[in-house]
Parts: structure tokens; sequence; C-alpha cells
């Protein structure tokens, strides 16, 4: 496989005329041997050159790259932007499923390096390109590629720099010869975003047919997650119809590659249908990123290896994979649509990949910026409730808002967290949300300290649920373990977390339920320890017996807890005991 070093000149940056020889395109037949050579490309023009050229290249937060994404807060206007998709497959002009502008497949001389191309195929491709690029570019771009086949991959290094002067997608794919070309140009994505919504919707549970207002309700929760799964928030046109594109060309079995890049995320996110058998398409986004100073180790080793870009501003070039999941009505963390697989470090002229480095997840960093948010030395902005830009912590408004985002960002992760490292940000935060020092300044700002020690409070009692989710499928603290310690366990949790209803979470009440539920309809438990007569039990069987009659107890205590906060219809118990 080529590196990076043998797409470009010694000087990293791409030459003014095709420098791939003809051994190079060979490896360009695979989805595989594209992605590797279209990440030289598009790192260099999109990412590389553009933090070269300009001194305040906004370089992105390595929490940005963490899910839940966060919105976009200001558009880079003078930033590269583009989309692409390639087919690992010669298109069908007619057929295909969306619009562009063809460019002909080139006969080639039995001396393809010399590109000897037919003549009405080349003129043709020069005019499609031309007539679809700002009218101050054509005299230039004539000039640069007269002579030369446009559509060839030895010229899209140098093309580059016009395709990002293009309102909309550009399209590669295989020619007769079964490597990749570029094949049109002017692509408008297809974005039926209301149907697919809607469909989404109504598959998870979330819409009923005809419902409005259950709808409305949840609107807005099954749009971020379905974005979400295919790695933005909600966001522009580009991207949205990227990412729909993307998901409807997976589900019909086509094998791609789409690629796009937004000038407000400035990251190059990438899907592909390179695996099979997979419910959604590989999803990963490559950025570059500025590291924290904490992040001691990691500099260390990378400076060793040589994997920085700009030493002296501590910037790489990340490269993160994510894992999508299904959603789970039943699961506590039920909005958690993404996680991250997988992160590496590449090298700015090579391509080479360095591994092992917790960048975007490194937890001793997380609470640093935790104790730095709370201490009002945190410089940093956020978008606190989508539409007020929040700037540094020199306040205690600005200190809640940022622990607002913060614990609704990492809500999902913090419910997951082992006990040891819950304990050091609960002591952070308690130190700071319940000290009696800040009691005059909280009273001032009372419906934002509210809502961070509700955020607080629900994680906390999410994580005893989180057990109880465990308990259901009789594992305890990651081992598995006995029906009767199942029984035991479920119990005494049960006791201490009622006590503990009195901030009232509909969404954990419903989560308690389900698990008890789950537990009382266990066939294998009524079978063996509820039909049978009680004296033909063993003592383990009538413990468990008697800790089933009081999680029935329970589940009525905590039904009825819904019913009056909620006014939920009572259901008869029907459970035996």
């Amino acid at each position: 496989m080529f590196t990076w070093q043998e797409i470009f000149s010694k000087n990293g940056f791409p030459p003014e005329s095709p420098d791939l020889s003809a051994s190079h395109c060979l490896l360009l037949d695979s989805l595989e041997g594209l992605k590797r050579f279209l990440d030289g490309v598009h790192i260099r023009h999109c990412l590389v050159k553009p933090y070269q050229e300009n001194k305040n290249y906004p370089v992105v937060e390595a929490r940005e790259l963490l899910p839940s994404f966060d919105n976009d807060m200001f558009e880079y206007k003078e930033l590269p932007g583009f989309a692409m998709v390639a087919f690992a497959r010669q298109l069908d002009y007619f057929s295909e499923t969306f619009q562009y502008e063809r460019l002909h497949p080139v006969r080639q001389s039995p001396d393809r390096s010399a590109g000897q191309t037919e003549g009405p195929n080349r003129a043709h491709n020069l005019m499609t390109l031309t007539s679809r690029l700002p009218r101050r570019h054509h005299e230039i771009f004539r000039r640069q590629f007269c002579g030369t086949d446009v559509a060839l991959p030895e010229n899209y290094s140098a093309l580059m720099p016009y395709l990002l002067n293009m309102d909309r997608a550009h399209v590669l794919a295989l020619d007769a010869e079964n490597r990749f070309q570029l094949a049109g140009v002017f692509a408008s994505f297809p974005s039926d975003i209301d149907s697919e919504l809607k469909r989404f919707g109504l598959r998870i549970g979330r819409f009923v047919y005809g419902d409005s207002e259950m709808y409305e309700r949840n609107r807005m929760f099954v749009y971020q997650f379905l974005m979400e799964l295919y790695g933005f928030p909600i966001v522009s046109e580009r991207r949205t119809s990227s990412a729909l594109f993307a998901r409807k060309l997976h589900k019909t079995g086509e094998r791609f590659l789409l690629r796009v890049l937004g000038q407000t995320d400035r990251t190059l996110t990438t899907y592909t249908s390179m695996e099979e058998n997979r419910k959604y398409p590989l999803l990963e986004k490559i950025a570059l990123v500025a590291l924290d100073k904490d992040q001691n180790d990691s500099l260390e080793l990378i400076d060793e290896k040589g994997f920085f870009l700009d030493k002296s501003k501590r910037v790489i070039i990340l490269r993160v994979t994510y894992r999508q999941h299904r959603y789970d009505a039943h699961n506590l963390r039920q909005e958690r649509a993404l996680s991250v697989a997988g992160q590496e470090i590449l090298h700015p002229l090579t391509g080479e990949s360095l591994r092992g480095l917790n960048i975007i997840k490194d937890s001793t960093n997380m609470l640093f910026r935790l104790n730095d948010i709370v201490r009002g030395e945190h410089t940093g902005r956020i978008i606190y409730k989508r539409t007020e830009i929040v700037e540094n912590t020199d306040n205690d408004e600005k200190r809640l808002k940022f622990l607002s985002y913060w614990l609704a960002k990492h809500q999902g992760r913090m419910i997951g967290y082992s006990d040891e490292f819950f304990f050091q940000l609960d002591k952070i935060l308690s130190s700071y949300l319940y000290s009696p020092q800040h009691d005059e300044n909280f009273g001032n700002l009372r419906e934002i300290y509210q809502e961070v020690c509700s955020r607080f409070s629900y994680i906390q009692q999410a994580r005893r649920v989180r057990i109880l989710e465990d308990l259901c499928q009789r594992t305890f603290r990651g081992a598995p373990i006995t029906y009767r310690r199942m029984m035991n366990e479920t119990v005494k949790l049960l006791n201490e977390l009622k006590f503990e209803i009195v901030n009232f979470f509909p969404a954990l009440v419903d989560a308690v339920i389900i698990c008890l539920e789950t537990i009382l309809h266990d066939r294998y438990i009524q079978r063996t320890y509820l039909e049978k007569p009680e004296a033909s039990l063993s003592r383990a069987g009538r413990e468990i017996r008697r800790n089933y009659g009081k999680l029935v107890s329970l589940h009525d205590s905590f039904k009825a807890v819904r019913k009056a906060r909620l006014g939920y219809p009572a259901a008869k118990t029907a459970f035996a005991v």
C-alpha cells in the first residue's frame, strides 16, 4: 500500500500537476485502496493546508468528537467543505437514484501513464467540470488541465482545489477496467427527512399513526437519535442529506464510501459499507485536534514517534471510529446512539496509525476539566440549551451553565462509570454545589442551580437503577450470580431506592417497574419456586419464594408512586406468590 509521501511532494503540499504513477493507480480498484488514497488527499487539502495557511485555524476540541455531538457554534466560510460518494461498481446513468452531471469513461491507450485519451470524451469532461465552477476559475482551470483527462484518478489531487469550489457533491465509480475514476460532479443526495423520520419513529415505538400529540412530544428525540446514529447533531442540509443518503445506500446493499466535510465542524466524516452483515454503515471522523497540556503520557509518546502535525500547539490528526447502538426503550441509556469504538493518530507524512492512546475519553483529563470548571479556571466555550454561547467560567452563572452542559453531554457515560471513578466526580461536584459559601450566589441563580442539581441527582439515582438492570440479567458487578443472590440483591437495592424517589424521575421509575416485571415474569422462577408446594422446596428455594413476594409488594409501591405523580392508570397485580 502506498504512503502519503508517495502521493504528495516532499514539502507536504499537492503539486500543480499529477504525480501518481501508473503502479499506484492499479491499487485504486477496491474501496479499501481508494479510501487510503482519499484519506491522504482530503486530509492534506481540507485540513492540513488550511491549518498551515491560517494562523487562527479553529482546531477541534477533543470533546467535540465525543458523542453526543455539539451543535455548531460558528460557520467558518473561509474553510473548505465538500461531499463525495464512491461506488464499487460502474454507474448506470438513467437508473441511479440521485442526480449528477456525468463524466464519460475514457478509453485508455496501452500506455496508461502517458495520459493519451480519446479526444471527445476528454473535451466533454473538461467542459462539464468547467461549467460547474465559478466563472472566475474558468480560465486558469482550462489552462491547467488542457490536454489531460480530468476523470482519471491521477488528476484527482490536482483537481481537489476546484472540487472544493463546487456547491454540490462529486462522484467516483469503477470504469470498464474496474478502476476508480471521477464519474460525475454536481451531485444532489436525496434527503427525504420527513419519511425517514416518521418511519424510524414508528419502528422504535416513539410515534403512533395519527397521534399528533405523541409526535410533537417525541419528534425532537427521534430526530436527534436518528442523526446521532450517523454522526451528526441536527445540522446543515449538506451533512443531513449525506447522512440520510448513506443510510439509504446501506439499506439497499450498496458497496460504497461517502464522505462529507462541513465548514462548521471542520471534520471529515466517512461512511463505508466494507463490512458485511452490519445494521449500519461504518462511521469514522478525522479532524485536527489540539491535545490538553495535562495529557503528559500521550504527549511524550506522540512526540517520540513524530506524530505531531504542530508540536508547539500540540496539534495532531485524529481519527475516531464509532459503534452505533440500536434503540432500546428498556435500557436506561436509551438515548445513547453512538459510542467510541477506536481512536488512532495519523502520521502527517506517511499516514501511519498510532493506536492505544485514549485522547477523547481520558478519565484523568475529565477530572481536571471538571475541577477547572468549578474553580472558574476553565477557558472554553459551549452552547447552552442550543441558543446561548457561553465562554469561560469566571462567574457562578457561567460555571453552572457549563456544569449543566457537561452533565447532559456525559450523562450516559457517568451512569456506567466505576464506583471508584464516580466517587471522585461526586466529591468534586458536591463540594461546589452543596457548599454553604455559595448559598447566597446560588440563591440568585435558583433556576439554573436547580437544573444542575436535578441532572446530578438523576445520574446518581440512575446508577442505582443500572445495577438493577444488570441484576435482571443475573449479573452483579460484572460477574454472573445465582437466582438466590439476584433476588436478595434486588430486594436490598429496591428497599434503599424507594426512599430516594423524593426527586421524582418518571424515566427511572418506569425503568424500575420494567426491571421488576422482567424478574417477576421469569418462567424459571415461577415454575421452580412458585408452582411447586412450599414444603418441597429447599431452604434456598423458600428464601427465593419469600423474596418474590417482597418484590411483588415493591412492584405495587413503585406503580403507586407513578400513578400518584403522573396519573397513570392502575394495573391489577397479576403475580402469584
